[in-house]
């Protein structure tokens, strides 16, 4: 059986002018919301920071400091989604 592969196969091109670089990310999120999204990130990492300096003050469990991931996760992506325009 004799198998042949050919460089036939459609090139995906972004922008076929060729004058200037297209756009690869287009923003699906107007400005107002990447304010909000950005602005809840802040507000997470603050939170968070202000309750793991209360947990080390209070000398709690380290057990204690395992929520403050889902806090810091979720201003990380908020602060992602608002600096990439998703």
């Amino acid at each position: 059986m004799l198998v042949q592969f050919s460089d036939a196969a459609p090139k995906i091109v972004f922008n076929p002018d060729g004058n200037d670089s297209g756009n690869v990310c287009i923003a699906n999120i107007s400005p107002a919301e990447r304010k909000k999204r950005m602005r809840f990130g802040i507000v997470q990492f603050v939170f968070g920071a202000i309750l793991f300096a209360a947990l080390l003050l209070l000398d709690a469990d380290k057990a204690w400091r395992l929520p403050l991931f889902m806090i810091f996760a979720a201003g990380g992506s908020s602060i992602f989604q608002a600096l990439d325009k998703t």
